[in-house]
């Protein structure tokens, strides 16, 4: 059995990966770079492995993607689209290529490869040959409804050619090619804009904007890579063939794709992958083997949530060498002093590095790194560049152990290194520009407040003008301060403050998050709102009652409990409430413990409710919901593809519940729908 520091810590490695799959799939801004996250799953999964009770249905290491945003209407996929489990060596290839043989009794008949494509998933649906929706992957079952952006970009036809089927549904990548990237960020620099990071990223951006015509601005594309719900159509033996038959009728079919026999070719194709990595106008970070029978596929069969007869390659991260001209810091919004490396240009991983994040002074100087070194640059998971090592037979004569500076170089208050902590921080608070500038921008960002209009730029201008001096002040903003900026007239005034206006009614998790607490991202926001209803309630809790909570570990609490602490925080939570931000939520409505005693298990997806407000409507009515069907369980509620719960809970005799049933069931009790109360 599991102790209580496993239960934790896999606890803890839910909450973190679900938030940074949010950041990754709906934000399209991940703050850990590809390594680090394959790092904290592969810990999740191993303690999953140790623990089967530990496995969760909502654990990252059972789901696909992440939750949708709630900027685009959610939509329901006809067929659920899967992930890929991921193979980082030809060692890991063959292991994969020998499992599948044994499900199959034998060698499959061939393999298809692909071209992994560093972009958005997405799915297209024509009806008769025209294109009537475009969604993105979100969890696999549910994502967000982009119809009317897909509809914008060139590259996607919005007819297909003769032979359409009555309905067709496709999987494909949307991509900014290389060369559209370069001419966008030409294009920031003119403008005195910041430049994007990179064309991932920025294309997952670019298809979630709110207005389309921005969508068909950014020169997007994409690649067709399957097949997907499909009514009407030839019937096909391979994979192969009905990409063929696809691209017939009109759609982009990546020509890199190719069949090969055996695993000795696939293995060459992924040499020349790599070998060609940078003569594409695309990024890609792997490639894609399939096996091409399609009658194989169906034989091996998924995982939970992964085809077993398909992997992903992960090509190697790229190194190149160059000089460290100078080690510099960042502050951020929480006050953390980041190193930086100041690099002479360097081109790897498909773009120019000239800087890169030393994470703290403890793991610069575990690499001895230093002023001057000519050093190893990875740019790590193709997303974040990392300085890996120094090369000791080049350093020049008298390079020095660097350290951090006593005092911050944007506010001139010292920086301090608290015991037990990798980060050392600025005590300026507020008083640090750089500080309250990361602060303002995360304050305002889509995952928190969403304040329209109050970017960088806008943040910039609001601060060299002395307009504001904490997040409070956005809320304070008056029309005649505004139109003194520079650019600024009455209509771009009067939207920022409609924007300021409408943030002031955002719900409690949303608050949270833009508050800015360390460890206290959109899953744990969201944790911490549903159990305290108000930031009052938040305020008044001790660490211990923080702990209680399920998904809050020690170092969340303890992150927590310290914000409460800050008298600046208290004072900023008072300025909020008299600028008229709503800090509660509404009361929830009282309910009867018409459920006490009873414990169900949710699986499949529901028409009327999320997971969380499912579980929340049980647990109101003094009910429990578990994970697994048990001989405990009272009942499974089960939504559309339910799966192994489904069949298990039939073979244990449990009683199930359909969606009609779990609302009579909420109304009126277990009578209403024949379940026992273990009174009964």
């Amino acid at each position: 059995m599991a102790g209580p520091e496993a239960t934790r810590r896999a606890a803890e490695l839910r909450a973190v990966l679900t938030d940074h799959n949010y950041r990754y799939h709906v934000l399209a801004a991940p703050i850990v770079a590809d390594a680090e996250y394959d790092a904290l799953v592969r810990e999740l999964i191993a303690l999953e492995e140790k623990y089967p009770e530990l496995v969760r249905p909502d654990s990252p290491t059972q789901q696909v993607g992440s939750r949708t945003s709630d900027v685009f209407a959610p939509i329901r996929h006809v067929e659920r689209l899967m992930s890929l489990d991921n193979a980082d060596s030809l060692e890991a290839l063959e292991s994969w290529q020998a499992r599948l043989a044994r499900v199959l009794g034998r060698e499959p008949d061939g393999y298809m490869c692909e071209m992994k494509i560093d972009g958005l998933a997405v799915s297209l649906t024509y009806q008769s040959g025209v294109l009537v929706q475009g969604a993105t992957r979100g969890d696999g079952t549910v994502g967000e409804d982009i119809t009317a952006n897909v509809r914008a970009i060139d590259q996607i036809p919005r007819a297909l050619g003769p032979g359409a089927p009555v309905v067709l549904e496709v999987r494909g990548e949307i991509y900014m090619p290389l060369s559209a990237f370069a001419e966008l960020n030409r294009r920031q620099a003119e403008l005195g804009e910041k430049p994007y990071v990179n064309p991932r990223n920025t294309a997952a951006g670019s298809v979630r904007q709110k207005d389309p015509t921005k969508t068909g601005e950014r020169q997007l594309s994409i690649w067709i890579y399957q097949l997907g719900h499909v009514e009407g159509a030839p019937v096909f033996a391979r994979h192969s063939e009905a990409m063929q038959w696809l691209g017939e009728l009109g759609l982009p079919i990546n020509p890199d794709s190719k069949r090969v026999d055996g695993i000795d070719a696939v293995e060459a194709y992924v040499q020349d992958a790599l070998d060609r990595r940078h003569d594409r106008d695309y990024e890609i970070d792997g490639v894609v083997v399939k096996a091409d029978v399609l009658a194989e596929q169906a034989a091996a069969g998924f995982t939970a949530k992964s085809p077993r007869w398909a992997i992903a390659y992960k090509l190697p991260p790229e190194e190149k060498t160059t000089i460290l001209r100078d080690i510099l810091v960042n502050v951020g919004r929480t006050g953390a002093v980041t190193p930086y490396a100041a690099l002479d240009p360097v081109f790897v991983g498909g773009v120019t590095v000239t800087s890169a994040t030393l994470h703290n002074e403890g793991e610069l100087q575990r690499k001895d790194l230093r002023i001057g070194d000519t050093v190893v640059v990875r740019r790590a998971g193709d997303v974040i560049p990392e300085v890996v090592a120094p090369i000791l037979d080049r350093r020049p004569p008298g390079a020095e152990v660097w350290h951090m500076p006593a005092r911050c170089p944007f506010c001139d208050y010292p920086i301090v290194l608290a015991e037990g902590e990798a980060k050392a921080r600025c005590t300026g608070g507020f008083a640090c520009p750089s500080q309250l500038r990361e602060y303002l921008f995360h304050f305002a960002s889509r995952g928190a407040m969403d304040i329209e209009g109050l970017g960088y730029k806008t943040v910039d201008a609001l601060l060299a003008n002395g307009l504001i001096e904490d997040p409070a002040g956005i809320f304070t903003l008056e029309p005649d301060g505004l139109l003194e900026l520079e650019g600024w007239g009455e209509v771009s005034v009067n939207n920022l403050l409609a924007a300021i206006e409408g943030a002031k009614d955002r719900p409690l998790a949303r608050l949270l998050t833009a508050l800015g607490i360390r460890m206290v991202g959109g899953t744990v926001a969201q944790t911490l709102a549903r159990h305290f209803g108000s930031l009052e309630a938040i305020l008044a809790a001790t660490p211990e009652q923080l702990e209680e909570i399920d998904g809050i570990g020690p170092e969340i609490s303890r992150s927590v409990a310290e914000w409460i602490g800050e008298e600046d925080n208290r004072r900023l939570v008072d300025r909020l409430a008299a600028a008229g931000v709503r800090l509660a939520d509404a009361e929830p409505e009282e309910r009867a413990a018409t459920l006490a005693g009873l414990s169900v298990v949710i699986t499949g997806t529901l028409q009327d409710f999320s997971r969380d407000t499912a579980k929340a409507a049980v647990v109101d009515r003094g009910g429990k919901v578990t994970g697994a069907v048990s001989g405990k369980t009272s009942a499974l509620i089960a939504g559309e593809g339910g799966g192994s719960k489904l069949a298990t809970a039939e073979s244990r005799g449990v009683p199930v519940l359909n969606e009609d049933d779990f609302k009579l069931l909420l109304a009126a009790g277990p009578e209403a729908v024949g379940i026992s109360t273990p009174s009964d």
